[in-house]
């Protein structure tokens, strides 16, 4: 019987079949195989005479992610808010950047919209709307939420973002869930992480939506100086044309990157958020030694 795993919880897999939703076990054999059952896993099961459930098989992955654990996403939805926290462009980038490195489709939702003026919603529209689909919207004043509704139809959407952001909120507007929700603390202006465990819900548009545990940042794992260019979009069309063929676009003279940084074709902000990232690879390779 074939099903998905909907929630995972204490050793425990929820799958759901085309009728019914099965607490199962996973087969000894995935933890020789170096495999573990992951929240969006296509797998077989089955229902043994006693009634317990076994997963028996899980079927190959179209990718996953380690932070927040999750598997066989269409969509990655990055949610921010606009205000009450204040966006971290380089949190949100980095973000980016891992659904860029599993190459899912890239949407960017900028929530708590009526908590700010137009002037602050345009400096993120500036910075991102030419190289992702931006959605503005207010969960809790469900402004905007019927036109994100019809851009995640019929897809496998993963909700991540960082903490504060309004997920729970979000999730609960989209599709009227009453997932917990959290206040934003008056002295530290950050959310509380309210989603304790990875869970993914049918929408009834179509298709399904992961609720994941909220980050503040996520590390660039499994990527290398080589690489992180290429999972700047807007960078790409520089890449190769720099004086030097191994050109880091960080200091090297007459790098076409950094020259397009500098008239404004890449946002300076991305830059930025590009030369952190970069630093930090470089200490993750100091470090090895």
């Amino acid at each position: 019987m074939k099903g998905i795993i909907v929630k995972g919880i204490a050793g425990f897999y929820y799958v759901k079949t085309e009728g019914n939703l099965y607490q199962c076990k996973a087969r000894g054999l995935f933890k020789k195989e170096g495999l573990v059952p992951t929240v969006g896993d296509l797998v077989e099961i089955e229902v043994r005479n006693d009634g317990d459930s076994l997963i028996i098989k899980i079927f190959d992955r179209k990718n996953i992610f380690i932070r927040p654990p999750i598997a066989n996403v269409d969509c990655m939805v990055t949610v921010i808010a606009a205000a009450e926290p204040d966006p971290n462009f380089s949190v949100v980038d980095r973000f980016l950047v891992m659904a860029e490195k599993s190459h899912t489709e890239i949407v960017l939702c900028v929530n708590k919209i009526d908590l700010v003026k137009d002037n602050a919603i345009q400096k993120i529209e500036d910075i991102y709307s030419k190289i992702y689909p931006v959605y503005f919207v207010s969960a809790e004043k469900n402004i905007g939420i019927d036109v994100l509704k019809k851009a995640l139809a019929g897809k496998k959407c993963a909700l991540a973002g960082p903490s504060g952001a309004g997920k729970s909120t979000l999730l609960n507007a989209l599709e009227n869930k009453d997932a917990e929700t959290g206040h934003i603390s008056r002295k530290t202006k950050r959310g509380r992480h309210t989603t304790r465990h990875v869970e993914i819900f049918e929408m009834e548009y179509g298709g399904m939506i992961f609720d994941t545990p909220g980050f503040t940042s996520f590390d660039v794992l499994e990527t290398d100086e080589k690489e992180l260019p290429m999972l700047y979009p807007e960078m790409e069309k520089y890449l190769g044309k720099c004086k030097f063929d191994n050109c880091r676009h960080i200091k090297e003279p007459e790098c076409a990157v950094r020259d397009a940084a500098k008239k404004g074709q890449i946002s300076i902000s991305r830059y930025r958020s590009y030369l952190e990232q970069m630093k930090d690879l470089a200490e993750r390779e100091k470090n090895k030694y």
